[in-house]
């Protein structure tokens, strides 16, 4: 997985109650675009994730 600032983080819920959630990259803080990213997420706020399977990028 590889992101820059701007692109957005889509992570896919589990289950039929979890939902969809979205995140704008901030920070990238690996090398070459690898995770951990600095994100901000709808509700505001900011975090740092290391993204799991059921996450991608969708680039800016």
């Amino acid at each position: 997985m590889g992101a820059k600032s701007g692109d957005r983080l889509v992570v896919e819920g589990h289950t039929a109650e979890q939902h969809r959630r979205e995140a704008v990259v901030l920070e990238v803080r690996g090398a070459d675009g690898e995770p951990p990213y600095l994100v901000r997420w709808a509700d505001g706020h900011e975090g740092l994730v290391f993204p799991g399977p059921d996450a991608h990028i969708v680039p800016a």
